[in-house]
């Protein structure tokens, strides 16, 4: 017994089907399904969702959103090795389980999902951050997600969830804090995972917003933000010189001196920035 189902423990899994972790894939595997299953408790009620998972390995995580009672898992896992053992879990939880073997950056997962929908993951180290940004500016606002709960290395977490001031602040701290409620809920050592990683990781949990925090154009804000953490130790008047001639006086306009830097800006101040700037251009 495993603890959470009927199916074998996960090293048995990993035995059976010559699963030997790969790190040209980032792979990781989570082998505690007390873990698992409580990864998949910080996503929420799941009786009535779809939940999207991305690289689902042997399928601990899996197994722990189909004993949470989600409604259906659609698990995209790109390794083919994996597949056999995923098979065994869509058999113990029939109808339940959609298993495609693609790649998560190419394939658009929409047409197999029902909403509402939620993504939960433990997502490879090699595309996580992308994948975020992706789910974080799409077309049109809000997106097909409710809510986002994903693992990530403990310095990308932080990123996610850090405040202005902070080393760790920065593109990617806005991006998620303008549309979403971000925040970190579980941490995990490297020897929680076969193999251990070098690096601590964590599960931050992002819930969409209605609507962005504070108005702006997303292309506009997206540019002005590189921009200015591009070189994060120049003060904003240099960094931000290629915008037009006129950056200086869209700085003081929105509230924010000139000779500041990026770090040091919050979210508000950006996005009255990225107004200024639309205005001008």
């Amino acid at each position: 017994m495993s603890g959470i189902d009927d199916l074998p423990p996960l090293r048995d899994v990993i035995a059976k089907h010559g699963l030997s972790a790969r790190k040209s894939l980032g792979q990781n595997f989570l082998l505690d399904l007390n873990l698992t299953a409580k990864i998949a408790r910080q996503a929420g009620a799941l009786e009535d969702c779809d939940v999207l998972e991305i690289g689902p390995g042997p399928g601990g995580l899996t197994r722990g959103l189909l004993a949470s009672g989600a409604r259906k898992v659609l698990a995209l896992e790109k390794d083919a090795r994996c597949l056999p053992a995923l098979a065994e879990i869509a058999a113990a939880y029939p109808g339940r389980l959609e298993v495609l073997e693609a790649d998560a950056l190419e394939l658009d997962p929409l047409q197999h999902l029902t909403p509402p929908i939620k993504i939960v993951a433990n997502l490879p180290y090699n595309v996580g951050t992308e994948l975020l940004i992706r789910w974080l500016t799409p077309d049109t606002w809000p997106p097909v997600w409710s809510s986002l709960t994903l693992m990530f290395q403990r310095e990308v977490a932080e990123r996610i969830v850090a405040a202005p001031g902070s080393k760790a602040y920065g593109r990617l701290a806005i991006l998620a804090q303008w549309r979403a409620e971000a925040r970190i809920v579980l941490s995990l050592p490297p020897g929680a995972f076969t193999p251990p990683p070098k690096v601590s990781s964590a599960v931050v949990h992002l819930s969409a917003l209605p609507e962005m925090r504070f108005p702006a154009d997303p292309r506009v804000l997206s540019d002005v933000v590189a921009r200015a953490f591009n070189q994060r130790r120049k003060m904003l008047r240099a960094s931000l010189k290629g915008l037009g001639p006129w950056v200086e006086d869209a700085l003081l306009s929105a509230g924010i001196q000139p000779t500041e830097r990026a770090e040091q800006v919050s979210l508000e101040a950006f996005c009255a920035l990225a107004r200024e700037v639309e205005a001008r251009r």
